[in-house]
């Protein structure tokens, strides 16, 4: 598919930073740790602050009068918890104010092949959420998938109506054949594979390896609408001593690495 990748695109500064989640996930996050980050969030205007459940209503407090939406994970990193807890951590997660959910699939039902029960579950969960003026996100977690997987998560995620397919987690390590933990999280040729397969309304958001501004523009260039990410003043300070600003502008993408690097927030 690299034939048809644009080699410019046209972009703004507020453009950029709507594009991003800001993570705020990591497990030895203090609160201060994630008031900062929050900042960071407030200051960039990006689109949301991604966060623990149980920083929602620290966050709505820390965010107000900022255009940043906040983004709580139900069933992160793993996706283990029962069709019930998810449904109701994630109605939970949007009565406090959560805005954009993003959950994560049941990876061991996935890879085995029970298509019914995933289906179901994110049903519910999708219902849950949208009933509640809130949209949902479904995590993958690519790196434990093949491409069959893939494709039919993203078929069910269009036709249950989600918003958003998402690569992964940021914490999908696998073990390596030296003993090592890594993941790749978002790679182009994963990315190509979903915007191939998901429908017209159902978007798509890379986590995992975004680190650069272009990489946010790589990833942009093959049809991702969101990033989530933890460099996003990095990113976006970048974009700026580019030239980039206010008013939209062509730029061009960035060459495509040969090899995907590993993953990393």
């Amino acid at each position: 598919m690299a034939s048809t990748r644009p080699k410019t695109l046209t972009v703004s500064l507020p453009e950029l930073a709507k594009m991003i989640d800001h993570s705020l996930l990591h497990p030895t996050m203090t609160d201060d740790d994630v008031a900062a980050g929050l900042a960071i969030s407030k200051k960039y205007s990006v689109a949301t602050a991604c966060v623990k459940p149980y920083h929602i209503l620290f966050a709505k407090k820390l965010l107000e009068g900022s255009s940043v939406l906040i983004c709580p994970v139900i069933g992160f990193p793993h996706g283990n918890s029962t069709t019930e807890v998810k449904v109701f951590e994630a109605s939970r997660a949007a009565d406090e104010g959560g805005k954009e959910i993003d959950m994560v699939v049941n990876v061991g039902r996935v890879l085995s092949g029970k298509w019914e029960f995933v289906k179901g579950e994110i049903e519910k969960v999708n219902a849950a959420v949208v009933e509640r003026g809130a949209i949902l996100k479904v995590i993958f977690e690519n790196d434990y998938l093949g491409e069959k997987e893939i494709i039919k998560l993203c078929e069910i995620c269009t036709e249950v109506g989600v918003a958003f397919v998402k690569t992964s987690t940021g914490y999908g390590f696998v073990k390596q054949p030296n003993g090592d933990y890594n993941y790749k999280g978002a790679t182009i040729e994963h990315l190509e594979l979903m915007k191939k397969h998901v429908g017209p309304n159902v978007r798509i958001k890379a986590a995992g390896g975004v680190r650069t501004l272009d990489d946010l523009l790589r990833v942009k260039a093959v049809g991702v609408d969101r990033v989530g990410a933890t460099a996003t003043g990095v990113i976006l300070d970048e974009a700026v001593r580019r030239g980039i600003g206010a008013q939209r502008m062509e730029v061009e993408v960035p060459p495509f690495p040969t090899e995907q690097g590993s993953g990393g927030y």
